[in-house]
């Protein structure tokens, strides 16, 4: 064993021993030690930023140090700072700046940004200005309003899960805003298929988070359904389409995403399946939203639609926007 492994091994023994808030997982120190003495005290430093729950300008902070490790380029700095860009954690979130830096990495042989490539599906050169010169990034703002938001259902059961969950999360959030649908609805359908189990499959071969069909993985291009952010891109996609086909009627859109929208279409509604029934009740529990803005560009509306306008009152299960 060399010196500098040698280091590294003692290194953790003793953080796993004191467990000091600074301590750093194994990967981290061996990605770190290949690193240029100054640049990798940057990305030491920013880590330990990140982990300071006591400082709400942490984040931005561990940012800041990005962007000058980035300047000296770190490919590992540019993949940092592209994944605080892409959940607008310390810095406002931004899909263009995420996927350039995310590029950036991925140039020089970074693999977890060549995955974070695939979740984004973007190519651009915008470039956040700390990156191009000495000057401190632009910080996220939680206005008030944001904080004291009311939230349906998901978020009582979302808060009881194990940390170990929680990037599944994140990751959730970030895909489904950028493809313009309620982050809340996609981790209820989340809760519901898969409890949060990125190996989940059903015994009809149903995989991962958003449990796709292969079918379903192959119409929305999904090469690995047990990768996360495949999985879930995957998933939002084919609920982004359900939203328009059904025209943000939401118990519709979850009932076509378990039963398929041939389904719903044949029963004029939620089919009859005890399956399906459970499943809009359980989802719709969560989320407790019966409207979702859609594209109406996406595709024309289900047939669905003109029948249940067309309905007397008292046999509309719900209003039709």
């Amino acid at each position: 064993m060399n010196s500098k492994r040698l280091i590294t091994l003692v290194l953790m023994l003793f953080g796993f021993a004191c467990q000091p808030s600074w301590a750093f997982t194994v990967s981290q120190l061996e990605t770190f030690e290949n690193e240029p003495p100054l640049v990798r005290n940057l990305l030491e430093r920013a880590t330990v930023m990140l982990d300071d729950e006591t400082d709400h300008e942490s984040a931005w902070k561990a940012a800041s140090l990005y962007c000058e490790a980035s300047r000296y380029g770190s490919a590992e700095g540019a993949y940092r700072l592209g994944m605080l860009y892409a959940f607008g954690r310390g810095v406002p979130a931004n899909r263009d700046y995420a996927a350039n830096l995310f590029g950036i990495a991925s140039a020089h042989g970074h693999v977890e940004a060549q995955k974070m490539l695939e979740t984004v599906a973007l190519t651009t050169r915008a470039t956040p200005a700390c990156v191009l010169s000495d000057v401190a990034p632009e910080k996220s703002l939680n206005t008030e309003a944001q904080l004291n938001q009311q939230s349906p259902a998901i978020d009582a059961y979302i808060a009881s899960l194990p940390q170990r969950q929680r990037w599944v999360v994140d990751l959730a959030d970030k895909i489904a805003a950028w493809h313009q649908v309620d982050s809340k609805l996609v981790l209820s359908i989340i809760t519901a298929e898969s409890n949060f189990k990125t190996a989940a499959q059903s015994d009809k071969n149903a995989q991962g988070l958003m449990q796709l069909i292969p079918a379903t993985a192959e119409r929305f291009n999904v090469r690995n359904a047990y990768n996360a952010s495949q999985n879930i891109k995957g998933g939002v996609k084919y609920l982004r389409w359900l939203l328009s086909y059904f025209r943000g009627d939401v118990a519709l859109a979850v009932a076509a995403y378990n039963a398929g929208e041939g389904a719903v279409d044949r029963h004029h509604g939620i089919p009859p399946y005890k399956e399906t029934k459970a499943y809009v009740k359980k989802v719709m529990g969560l989320y407790q939203l019966p409207f979702h803005t859609f594209d109406a560009s996406i595709t024309a509306p289900s047939p669905v639609i003109e029948y249940m306008k067309n309905q007397p009152k008292t046999k509309k299960r719900a209003r039709i926007s």
